[in-house]
């Protein structure tokens, strides 16, 4: 009974919470919160308990794989080793051979090519539109931010808005908003089998799951962003209009759009190497505190305590909160991929086999520090104008993203 209750407290907790926070609460549409729950749970149903539904969402993983292969074919001749390369010595710690800025970030340019020239053959143009119109008979989302909020569920934060860059100037700031939290609820298809192998002796299906994970919390992200800050009346119907490329063919659209894409990659690096100095720094000055059992302190275990009555609400036993409350403080703190390293570690005696489940749909997220940094970083290099906006909607996003990948997780332990 009360695994049952639990994550129910947990879901009402997390919508009060998000109410509460509202920059304005008469305008919520009772709409939106009953829309997304009813795709959340739905999604989880559906994802959950019909195979075939999630072999076929693996499937279109497999195409952001062959996007990252392909884009590793051309980091290997330009970089060598540092880019993917086989090394020409032997490796002493095969698990530093990844290099980010090297090997995975390049995507960027591929994506940016691919999306420019897409755009150009008036492919995007036309799924703008019927993503319009899906999301606006569902949870009365505009077309370009559904476009966007379901490309995050296959590839990253910054990878996403490239899809719909010629809207991104013209969106409201409930909808930009949205955008970012759906960024941080979500993570890319290009770490999730990366993620999967961590978890994969913990967790059986690991990218079945993960996968599930990230198509669930793509509505919750949107109905929370909707709640804190919602969409002016009417606003949500319109459809862009910006359907027009520059390029004058298909060669120079893909010039277009790798050129444009380099600024981005640059952004994004300096941004990233900021935030994670900026984390280390705090961490040194409270080791100068006292230890705490025997420890010292760091933002990481703070957050853990504090988020040791949050993880219970969404079904985990109170004598394992403190350890999932750790995973989240490391997961918001620091990044997903060392939570995950951390979960794998995680005995169950520490941690059960269902409380370790429900965490690994809580922890698929990017909401953390280190991809705000990303996220300001790639959306202030697509709109300039805008990026004031964008920093300070950063902190806003990550607290709806992490509430977002919370209510996945209550949703999985009711639904399991």
């Amino acid at each position: 009974m009360l695994e049952t209750l639990q994550p129910v407290l947990g879901l009402a907790a997390i919508i009060l919470l998000a109410w509460a926070l509202s920059e304005q609460r008469t305008e919520i549409a009772p709409r939106l919160i009953i829309a997304g729950l009813a795709l959340q749970f739905g999604l989880a149903w559906l994802l959950l308990k019909i195979p075939w539904v999630q072999a076929a969402f693996v499937a279109l993983n497999s195409i952001v794989l062959a996007l990252q292969q392909a884009t590793l074919s051309g980091t290997e001749v330009v970089f060598g080793y540092i880019g993917g390369g086989a090394p020409p010595f032997d490796l002493a710690y095969p698990q530093h051979n990844i290099v980010l800025a090297f090997q995975a970030l390049p995507l960027i340019l591929v994506m940016s090519a691919l999306s420019a020239l897409l755009f150009y053959w008036r492919i995007l143009p036309l799924l703008v539109r019927a993503f319009a119109w899906l999301l606006r008979h569902t949870l009365g989302t505009g077309g370009a931010l559904g476009l966007g909020a379901a490309a995050n569920v296959l590839v990253g934060m910054t990878e996403a808005p490239l899809l719909i860059r010629p809207y991104l100037a013209g969106l409201s700031r409930s909808a930009l908003f949205a955008l970012m939290t759906c960024g941080m609820a979500t993570v890319a298809g290009t770490v999730l089998l990366l993620y999967a192998t961590i978890i994969s002796d913990s967790i059986p299906n690991a990218i079945g799951h993960l996968l599930t994970a990230s198509l669930i919390s793509a509505p919750a992200a949107l109905m929370l962003a909707g709640i804190l800050i919602p969409e002016p009346a009417g606003a949500a119907t319109v459809i862009p209009s910006a359907d027009r490329s520059e390029a004058r063919s298909s060669m120079d659209a893909i010039t277009r759009g790798t050129l444009e894409a380099i600024p981005l990659w640059l952004n994004i690096m300096a941004m990233l190497i900021v935030m994670l100095a900026l984390v280390s720094l705090l961490n040194q000055a409270l080791a100068l505190l006292p230890a705490v059992a025997a420890e010292p302190l760091t933002a990481q275990r703070i957050l853990g305590w504090a988020l040791a009555p949050i993880v219970w609400l969404i079904g985990i036993p109170w004598s394992e909160a403190q350890t999932a409350g750790a995973l989240m403080g490391i997961k918001t703190i620091l990044n997903e991929f060392l939570a995950y390293l951390e979960l794998a570690a995680t005995p169950s005696s520490e941690l059960s086999p269902r409380s370790q489940l429900i965490m690994s749909y809580a922890l698929c997220g990017f909401a953390n520090l280190g991809s705000l940094g990303i996220m300001i970083g790639g959306l202030a290099a697509m709109v300039p104008e805008r990026r004031d906006e964008i920093v300070a909607l950063g902190m806003k996003s990550i607290l709806a993203g992490t509430m977002a990948t919370l209510m996945t997780g209550a949703v999985v332990a009711l639904v399991l």
